[in-house]
């Protein structure tokens, strides 16, 4: 192929994907945010592939069929984790119960201090007193 024709396909695909893609898709602007969450989407597989073994990581493919905010979370933390250092082997299916149970167990202490606790006075007005003003 000679360098003309090359430029000339180049033009010409460029001018497709201004225009919405072969397919009539989204728009550059939204095709280059699916690209964007489709690389993070990627690399997180990626880093999970390398710090998970496949039971821990079958685990938490079972969680996120149920719950994939769960699974996001756990996810977030783990990559974290791994990042900073913390993690010196991959993550056991058991260490994972016990990331899972930790993070549940941070839960009920964060939903029990936003509890409201209604307490009635004994001994006040009830609907059966106004019966008996009749």
């Amino acid at each position: 192929m000679a360098d003309s024709e090359l430029e000339e396909i180049r033009r010409a695909r460029l001018a497709q994907l201004q225009q919405g893609g072969p397919r009539g898709g989204p728009s550059q602007d939204g095709g280059q945010e699916e690209q964007r969450k489709q690389a993070e989407s990627d690399r997180r597989a990626s880093i999970l592939s390398q710090i998970l073994e496949p039971a821990a990581a079958d685990r938490l493919g079972r969680i996120r069929l149920v719950k994939e905010s769960r699974a996001n979370d756990i996810e977030s933390r783990l990559i974290m984790l791994a990042q900073s250092g913390q993690l010196r082997q991959k993550v056991s299916e058991d260490q994972l119960k016990e990331l899972l149970n930790a993070v549940a167990e941070n839960q009920r202490k964060e939903e029990e201090e936003h509890k409201i606790v209604i307490t009635r006075r004994k001994g006040g007005w009830d609907d059966d007193d106004d019966l008996l003003d009749l």
